[in-house]
């Protein structure tokens, strides 16, 4: 039985669960679930992340966690109990795991990596908490190194800032709004400005000294000096080398690395160095002989320096090497490093041994306790502490030292009756009072242990020697006194015993008779001389002698003859416990000199800060003692030294000294009676402040007043306690007595910046700490009162002194702040008083930080959710007061214009922040109470009017998104919540207000406007976040745009008739509105679109501004991204179920269709422009956009508009012809007129004229880079005309240059015609703008079909294409699929006149073929009726379809939708007579230009000429004559009569024309093609008998015929005219039926198909050029075609093969299949439906004089069936096998290529299948020889090959003259490149 669980609750998935159980919860791993009910080791529950599936899971599976439980029941909510900081960590690291896989997606590897590691980082902090063995310490550690390493992960991913306190998130309903600001501020700050360490730290490790000849142990000694003041700042590191240069105890890491510590911010300079100096201890001279001397010596070595700042980029520098250099001469050794450092290089070298010094050095930041933290590592090892000289900048209390320095700095020394000077050694003891020396107490530095002696180096023969070597003796304080310290002078010989003679001695006392020590500075010693063997043991003999030669000179009545030798020291103290100051020592022992208190007193203030702070308790003990002793007489100069004390603790330096005088005071102090006298003194000095002329020494006193009252409380208790609480009332009179004087002080009004008021802020400066004094001896509410009264004194006028007011409101800040403000009932007495003076500031807009740091800190006290009485009276003060002053403040510094420098603008940033987090608080702190208050307290509609519309824009201020950083979410929705509730607190008022006859437009927009912008913020947008955090906000906030939105409903319904005002303003924004994607909000605004067209309606009788409204602002909006499918769906049902019963509904419906007609085509628009390159969806979306604007909605902006994103995007595609086409749409719009126009889009200002003519030249310039120069020209002459009327002869000139230039271009260079194809875009899966629709498209530059079917399918990837040529069905139609159709179609141009004329160029022709085209065509083969196996051709009919678009190509796009589509069928007999017509013309023009020598090759001729007369001898069209001359079909066929005649004439004509050729052939056939005439001569006259004709008519007769102008001008176009041989044309007839044969691609002739082949490499070019070259045009009939063929069929005749191989019976849509590309097309070139197998057998019976018909729908395997050969062919056995397919015999034309080298063979090499090339004329060289005949054993003259391409090898198919040769097979790639190398292929 399933029971509620009662402490399982919670748990986490430690195992997946597929849930296949019945009822079974499918549960991942780590998922969190909450639980409902238990039963026999089964839960119930849901997983938190889909709370709204519920199912049963293993409770095996789970692990228990602790929860508490809130609202028991159906709604319960469980919040894990567990520490704040994990629960943080579990869900961030469950949204970065989806970001993180995400950054790899979008290969942001880098981000990747370094997420990873953090977040490894994180887990393993995580177990460390989770485990709970750490220390509080450690604790807090871990948690800080946690936070932060979220914090850095949100901010790279780009989430939001969390709030934070002690670590742990915090939720924002439990604190102020302003506390919140704070802690997002703070943190946003932390992010922004890493905190600048103020204590710096050097860590230096010495590794070796890299030197040549060492041999001798080395003294390294480390010190930082400052150059600017050239000395020492720092004390010395010191450490030893061994012989070997290496450190002398390298296991113990302390005597090779050191810390230098405590350096400040102002020791990071350039000019501080590290000096290093070496000494070595050794011989006297370096080079001297080992066994000359046992005697040791400290000598000078070598120096090296380096700045600081070289190591401040802050990288460790591990193995550095300084130079070591060494100085020239020996003196000069003390100033060696400051001679480096100024680059004085006469005065040093490098050492001979070219020594290095290798350190390892690091700057470290932060505190020690910090350093040690980061770096244990290094002090876990061992490091020695190098401190500062002296103290640090800031004394510490409790700081114990007493350290004494002593520099030993020079010597004067008489040379001692030597010829040379000594070498002088100098050694150092520290004696006792015994005369004992002290062990251990000299410090040569922090890197070795204290030595008892020191020996100086010793410089060779100088007798003023110079050491500078710094010591330290940390020397305990109780030896101080009686010690002294002793220098013994030797003189070090070089001799062979190497003794040191001692010559005299030095010595000073550390501490003088009266206690005082040795002062610091610099000390002249006395040199006393003494023999070698003096014992200086008995320290007596010589004490009693004077010591400096000071004192000495004072006491000059002595004579010594010591006195030309000196020895000088420096000496300074560092010491916490002794004085060098004797007033000090006489303040401190004022009981034995009574008489000189006074004087004492007066010289405290003399001595150094340092000194007193060392000494501060004895100090204060001394003076209360001298109160105590003579109040009367001591009381006002005890005061004023107490006064200095106080003040002097002011100090940065000391600072930290005011705990050790609180400490005093609670534990020390025992002055009871002292409060009196302080009392009286401090009231005497205030009274006097109006009075006194100077006003310093008040000021003073009255900066001390904290401690004073400090002392004056502490008193009175213990008097009280010593009293039992006697004199009270006295004392209370007392205090009020002073108060009294000191609020008369303030009262007073002083002009200007004067001493009293500068007294005045010194006083308000420091009163607030007196607070917390008075509350130990009096009730809280007597001191707010007092405080109250003290501050209420205040004078207000505004004129003041500022810096006056802003210490007034300092003082102001400091009490809320204060310990007293925090108690409610003194906070209600003190709260008008801060208001007054908040109201008066922000009433003057002065001190706006202070002032919004006291406004935060109030509110911080005010609980979010008190309800207590005081709370809310407190608010009813503050509303009263401040709201206005608030709002009207906030719209002040929001609309000043931003501060320039960066610290200004986050100061501005600052302060806007605050106020508007104090603003927030209030407003959420208030109550209906509070609400009702106010709104009553306006007197007049007019406040009320003002403060609404005051409120309402500094909530759109408050909306703006700059008005937060843009991570900080959390604050923006407890803003818009604030907002929110706020609002619709409001609307009430303005419902009850501003309605009906008080209606006020102006706030009413201002409401609307607001709501609108509330709805759109991005921070509301729930769609954008990730599940976990949308569904924190829906869980704590619900969805606050639904909200709003009900709410615009709401008071829209209530304006009535008030409405009209809002249409159509309000339009685009509730249009926004409806656009965002939340269903609740779409259902509750798009109505008012209904009530807007209703109002419109009665108010107009139309909507027309409605309409105008929707469309302007829908374009604009869903370009930015809004609106969705879904939307345009939910806007046409809504909309249309609200009109079903108005009467003006179908004006209603129209609106409706024509906004969702727009909407489908801006969606369209949109979803294209996201993808990456510019293609044909893109261009055709905007065609069809553009369009709509200018056809069914007339707006001429947006037509233009989308008129230059078309261009841009044509432009993009390098489509420059349809870019000019495009631009022409704006230009036709403009006039040749002076009006002036405005700046659009990227045009200037400028005159309409000027315009058109810039876009003109734009034009110009894109159709010369299109290469359509004849529309450039057109536009030229426009031009060229308008500046001929201004007689602009300059730019006339330059115009009809351009002009000249275009039709040179014309005449010289080659246009590629292109081909066009017909796309069919079937299904709903489509955009609007293509679904179920057909478009002619102009290919690309030699783009064929299948390179266009593949662009097709890569811009349309789900795409189907399909294998048909048939019209799809209405499933195809409504499929949820997309299915493409593709096949190429034939242009057929509109004008034929200059296509027909003749002597017109084909360069100047080739144009007109392809540009302005309407009309295209396509034709389908079929068979109607029974087919006749012998001649098929009786039955193969032709279906013509005839295609007419919307706008002619090219335009301004490449494709235009098919508008019309007309379907003819062509009789068998119609489609011979074009065929006829078609061949007829080819010959012609060929002959035309072999005759007038356009041809520099005959080639082309003798191809044709072979491929008529071979087929036709064979029975080509003998076919026709079997099909339709005879008598059965003329019976049956009456109508056919004029058509059977035309047949017969173009029969005849073709003879004739052969004739003639053949005639023409003869006169340029070259010699070795006389054998292939001569063959051809014959077989013509075989044709000529089996046309029955033995002789031509006369008017027809084979005489030498010329054609008129000496070239046949053959259009394809105009019926072919016979020619006569006086040159006159005869007109044939024709019947109405014949269409001309617009067929500029067909090939197909009377010829076999190896005629058809000949025409591969002929093609019909009518540009002689094209023959000259021989380019192989890539217009052909035959099979072989690797490019895409027009399907028009101009068939052909019947053919003699016999066989034909079957079709594939599998044609389906697939991919794969591709488009219908012309070598694997199903069916025919037009792919009509396959015919049956039955049918199939009736083609392969094809008569001898077929004519071939190339059928692209065989695949090659099918081609490569060998049929039996015909005997017309050349290659017969090859050629017969390309004839049929499937009884459709079609030859699909394809447009003539201009010349390319090449190129067709290189078209062929990119599609491995067989083509043939016959007939090249000679045999090259390197092929000669392999063609030898096996057969005959003779070499036979080749003339022709077929050469297939198979694969990658090439084969040749030799044909001799007459001789079919055997198939030779050569795997020669290389080949094609050699025949054209030897002009056999162009």
């Amino acid at each position: 039985m399933w029971i509620p669980t009662e402490h399982e609750k919670y748990g986490v998935v430690i195992a997946s669960f597929r849930g296949t159980v019945p009822y079974g919860l499918s549960l991942e791993i780590g998922d969190t679930v909450q639980i409902l009910e238990k039963c026999d080791g089964w839960y119930r529950g849901f997983a938190l992340k889909n709370p709204n599936i519920k199912g049963i899971f293993p409770s095996s599976y789970v692990h228990l966690k602790n929860a508490c439980v809130k609202n028991k029941g159906q709604f319960e909510m469980v919040i894990p109990t567990e520490d704040s900081v994990i629960t943080e960590m579990t869900s961030t690291l469950r949204d970065w795991g989806t970001m993180w896989k995400q950054l790899y997606v979008r290969n942001e590897g880098d981000l990747f990596h370094r997420l990873w590691h953090i977040m490894n980082e994180i887990l393993d902090l995580r177990r460390q908490v989770l485990v709970g063995h750490l220390t509080h310490d450690r604790m807090k550690d871990v948690k800080r190194h946690i936070t932060a390493r979220l914090d850095w992960g949100n901010e790279q991913l780009g989430l939001d800032l969390v709030p934070r306190k002690e670590y742990a998130m915090v939720d924002p309903e439990d604190i102020s709004i302003t506390e919140l600001y704070r802690l997002m501020e703070h943190r946003h700050r932390k992010k922004d400005t890493p905190m600048q360490a103020s204590s710096h730290h050097l860590f230096v490790q010495m590794k070796s000294l890299m030197c040549s000849n060492l041999g001798e142990e080395l003294e390294v000694i480390f010190s930082l000096f400052d150059s600017k003041e050239n000395r020492p700042i720092s004390e010395r590191f010191f450490l030893r080398l061994n012989r070997n240069g290496l450190p002398k105890a390298p296991d113990k890491p302390e005597r090779h690395c050191s810390l230098f510590v405590d350096l400040g911010s102002s020791d990071l300079r350039k000019d501080i160095y590290i000096t290093v100096h070496i000494i070595r201890i050794g011989r006297m001279g370096a080079g001297e002989k080992k066994n000359a001397c046992s005697v040791q010596y400290r000598r000078p070595f070598g120096c090296a320096v380096l700045s600081i700042a070289d190591l401040l980029t802050g990288e460790t520098k591990d193995d550095l090497v300084l130079k070591v250099y060494m100085c020239n001469t020996e003196s000069e050794w003390y100033q060696i490093h400051e001679n480096i450092i100024k680059k004085l290089n006469a005065r040093y070298n490098l050492t001979g041994s070219n020594a290095g010094l290798a350190v390892s050095l690091q700057l470290l930041h932060g505190d020690i306790e910090q350093i040690r933290r980061e770096y244990s590592s290094v002090f876990s090892h061992g490091v020695s502490i190098t401190r500062k000289l002296g103290f640090s900048n800031i004394i510490m209390p409790g700081e114990m030292r007493n350290d004494l320095y002593i520099t030993v700095e020079r010597g004067e020394f008489e040379k001692g009756g030597k010829s040379v000077a000594r070498n002088v050694e100098v050694t150092m003891f520290i004696v006792d009072s015994n005369g004992l020396p002290l062990k251990d107490f000299i410090s040569f530095g922090s890197g070795e242990p204290p030595a008892s002696e020191y020996h100086s180096f010793v410089l060779y023969h100088n007798n003023s020697p110079r050491w500078s070597e710094l010591l330290k003796l940390p020397i305990p304080v109780d030896k101080f006194r009686g010690s002294h310290i002793r220098f013994e002078f030797r003189h070090c010989s070089t001799k062979e015993k190497g003794e040191k003679k001692l010559f005299g001695f030095s010595f000073v006392p550390l501490m003088q008779e009266d206690g005082r020590t040795l002062p610091d500075g610099t000390h002249e010693l006395i040199v006393h001389k003494c023999e070698e063997n003096t014992n200086l043991q008995d320290t007596t003999r010589y004490l009693k002698l004077p010591f400096s030669k000071v004192i000495f000179l004072g006491n000059n009545n002595q004579t010594m003859k010591a006195t030309k030798e000196s020895f000088w020291i420096t000496s300074f103290l560092c010491s916490t416990k002794l004085t060098q100051n004797g007033d000090m020592l006489d303040l401190l022992k004022w009981r034995t000199h009574p008489d000189k208190i006074t004087g004492c007193l007066s010289k405290l203030k003399e001595i150094d800060g340092s000194e007193i702070v060392k000494f501060l308790q004895d100090t204060l003990d001394t003076l209360f003692g001298i109160l105590d002793e003579n109040s009367q007489k001591y009381g006002s100069k005890v005061f004023d030294s107490l006064v200095h004390i106080i003040n002097l603790l002011q100090d940065s330096k000391f600072h930290h000294f005011k705990p050790v005088m609180d400490t005093y005071i609670e534990s020390h102090f025992a002055g009871a009676l002292a409060y009196r006298d302080l009392i009286k003194v401090l009231k005497w000095y205030v009274d006097r402040i109006t009075e006194a002329e100077r006003q310093e020494h008040i000021q003073e006193v009255l900066k001390a007043q904290e401690y004073i009252f400090k002392y004056i409380v502490q008193s009175r208790r213990l008097f009280s306690l010593a009293t039992g609480g006697q004199n009270e009332e006295e004392f209370r009179c007392c205090i009020q007595e002073l108060l009294m004087s000191v609020r008369f002080f303030l009262s007073q009004e002083s002009k200007g910046a004067g001493a009293l008021s500068q007294s005045q802020a010194v006083f308000l400066s420091s009163f607030p700490a007196v607070y917390s004094e008075l509350l130990k001896l009096f009730d809280v509410r007597e001191v707010a009162n007092l405080v109250q009264d003290t501050l209420g004194s205040l004078p207000t006028i505004v004129h003041v002194d500022d810096s006056l007011q802003a210490i007034k409101l300092q003082c102001i800040g400091k009490t809320v702040e204060s310990q007293l403000y925090t108690n409610p009932d003194s906070r209600y007495i003190l709260l008008p008083v801060v208001l007054h003076h908040l109201h008066i500031h922000l009433q003057e807009q002065k001190d706006l930080i202070m002032c919004a740091r006291i406004l935060s800190n109030v509110f911080c006290l005010i609980k979010k959710n008190s309800s207590e009485k005081s709370v809310l009276e407190e608010i009813d003060v503050i509303v009263a007061s401040l709201l206005d002053i608030l709002l009207r403040t906030i719209l002040e510094i929001t609309s000043r214009p931003q501060a320039t420098s960066s610290a200004m603008r986050l100061q501005f940033q600052d302060v806007t922040g605050e106020f508007v987090a104090c603003l927030l608080s209030l407003l959420r702190q208030m109550t209906d109470r509070h609400y009702q208050q106010l709104l009553n307290s306006f007197n007049t509609k007019e406040e009320l009017r003002d403060f609404l519309l005051q409120i309402f824009t500094v909530f759109r201020i408050l909306i703006r998104p700059e008005m937060f950083p843009k991570d900080w979410t959390v604050m923006r929705l407890v803003a818009n919540n604030v907002i929110i509730t706020t609002v619709l607190y409001l609307s009430d008022a303005l419902r009850k207000n501003f309605l009906n006859e008080n209606f006020d437009y102006k706030i009413w927009d201002s409401y609307f406007y607001l709501a609108v912008i509330f709805i759109n913020q991005l921070c509301l947008q729930l769609e954008m976040f990730t599940p976990s955090k949308k569904k924190k906000v829906l869980e704590k906030y619900g969805d606050m745009r639904v909200t709003m939105g009900c709410e615009i409903f709401s008071m829209w319904q209530n304006l009535g008739e008030h409405k009209l005002h809002f249409i159509p303003a309000l339009i685009g924004p509730f249009l926004e509105v409806t656009l965002i994607p939340q269903p609740d909000l779409r259902n509750v605004m798009i109505p008012i679109f209904h009530d807007m067209m209703d109002w419109e309606q009665r108010r107009s009788g139309n909507f027309k501004q409605v309409e105008a409204k929707l469309i302007d602002k829908l374009d604009s909006l869903m370009s930015e991204g809004k609106g969705d499918e879904t939307y345009r769906e939910l806007f046409n049902s809504i909309l249309l179920k609200k009109i079903e019963r108005e009467t003006w509904r179908e004006s209603g419906v129209s609106l409706i269709a024509t906004v969702t007609r727009l909407m489908e085509r801006l969606l369209d628009y949109r979803d294209c422009m996201k993808m990456g390159e510019v293609d044909g969806k893109k261009i055709g979306c905007t065609v069809s956009l553009l369009n709509f604007y200018k056809t069914e909605l007339n707006k001429e902006e947006m037509y233009i508009r989308y008129i230059h994103k078309l261009y841009d995007l044509h432009l993009k595609a390098q489509n420059f012809t349809e870019a000019a086409y495009t631009l022409l749409l704006y230009d036709e719009l403009l006039e040749w007129s002076d009006r002036p126009l405005r700046e659009f889009l990227t045009y200037p200002m400028q005159t309409e004229w000027q315009r058109k003519e810039h876009l003109h030249l734009t034009i110009i310039q894109n159709f010369d880079r299109g290469k359509c120069w004849e529309n450039g020209i057109i536009l030229c002459r426009k031009i060229a005309e308008q500046y001929e009327s201004y007689y602009d002869y300059r730019n006339l000139s330059k115009m009809r240059m351009m002009e000249a230039s275009l039709y040179d271009k014309i005449m010289d260079q080659q246009r590629l015609e292109p081909e066009f194809f017909r796309v069919g875009f079937y299904g709903k899966k489509f955009p609007f703008f293509l679904r179920n629709k057909e478009f002619v498209c102009r290919g690309h530059d030699y783009e064929r079909l299948e390179a266009f079917q593949q662009r097709m399918l890569n811009e349309f990837p789900h795409a189907i294409a399909m294998q048909h040529a048939n019209q799809p069905d209405e499933t195809i139609f409504q499929a949820e699929a997309q299915y493409l159709q593709i096949y190429a179609v034939t242009p057929i141009p509109e004008s034929q006149e200059v296509l027909q004329r003749e002597g017109v160029p084909d360069n100047i022709k080739s144009f007109y073929k392809v540009n302005h085209i309407w009309k295209f065509r396509y034709d389908r083969p079929f068979h109607k009726g029974t087919k006749d196996k012998e001649n098929e051709f009786k039955s193969l009919w032709v279906e013509r379809t005839s295609l007419y678009l919307v706008q002619s190509l090219p335009g301004i796009s490449r494709w235009f939708e098919v508008e019309k589509r007309e379907v003819v069928e062509m009789s068998p007999l119609e489609n011979a007579i074009e065929v006829l017509e078609n061949k007829n013309q080819q010959l012609k023009a060929l002959i035309s230009q072999c005759q007038t020598r356009q041809m520099q090759n005959i080639n082309p001729l003798t191809m044709c000429l072979n491929g008529v007369i071979d087929a036709a001898v064979n029975g080509g069209v003998s076919r026709y004559q079997e099909a339709f001359f005879v008598k059965d079909y003329i019976l049956s066929h009456p109508e056919d009569g004029e058509k059977i005649a035309r047949l017969r004439e173009l029969m005849l004509e073709q003879a004739q024309i052969l004739e003639f050729g053949l005639a023409v052939h003869e006169k340029f056939v070259p010699q070795d093609m006389r054998p292939l005439h001569k063959k051809l001569v014959d077989q013509f006259f075989v044709m000529k008998s089996s046309f029955g004709i033995q002789e031509f008519p006369a008017c027809i007769q084979a005489s030498p015929v010329h054609f008129p102008n000496g070239s046949p001008r053959v259009c394809r176009n105009s019926a072919p005219a016979s020619m006569s041989p006086d040159g006159t044309r005869v007109i044939p007839r024709r019947s109405p039926l014949s269409y001309p044969a617009v067929n500029r691609y067909s090939s197909s002739s009377l010829s076999s198909q190896a005629s058809a082949e000949v025409s591969n490499i002929t093609g019909q070019s009518e540009s002689s050029d094209e023959v000259f070259n021989m380019q192989p045009s890539p217009s052909t009939s035959s099979l072989s075609s690797t490019h895409s063929a027009s399907p028009n069929v101009t068939s052909s005749a019947p053919s003699s093969a016999r066989a034909s191989p079957l079709l594939s019976d599998k044609h389906k849509h697939s991919r794969e299949n591709s488009c219908l590309s012309p070598r694997d097309r199903p069916c025919s070139a037009i792919y009509p439906t396959p015919v049956e197998p039955s049918q199939r057998t009736l083609f392969n019976h094809i008569g001898d004089g077929a004519l071939p018909r190339s059928d692209p729908n065989l695949s090659a395997p099918e081609k490569a069936v060998n049929p039996t050969p015909s005997s017309w062919s050349l290659d017969s056995g090859k050629e017969a096998k390309n004839m049929s397919d499937g009884g459709k015999l079609i030859s699909p034309p394809v447009p003539p290529r201009p010349t390319q080298t090449g190129g067709y063979l290189k078209h062929l090499n990119n599609h491995f299948h067989k083509i043939s090339i016959l007939s090249i004329s000679t045999c090259p060289e390197f092929l000669r020889e392999s063609f030898t005949s096996k057969t005959h054993n003779t070499s036979i003259p080749v003339t022709c090959w077929t050469v297939s391409i198979e694969g990658l090898s090439t084969v040749l198919y030799p044909i001799s003259s007459g001789v079919q040769l055997p198939r030779t097979e050569f795997k020669l790639p290389g080949l094609v490149g050699q025949l054209q190398q030897w002009d056999l292929i162009a």
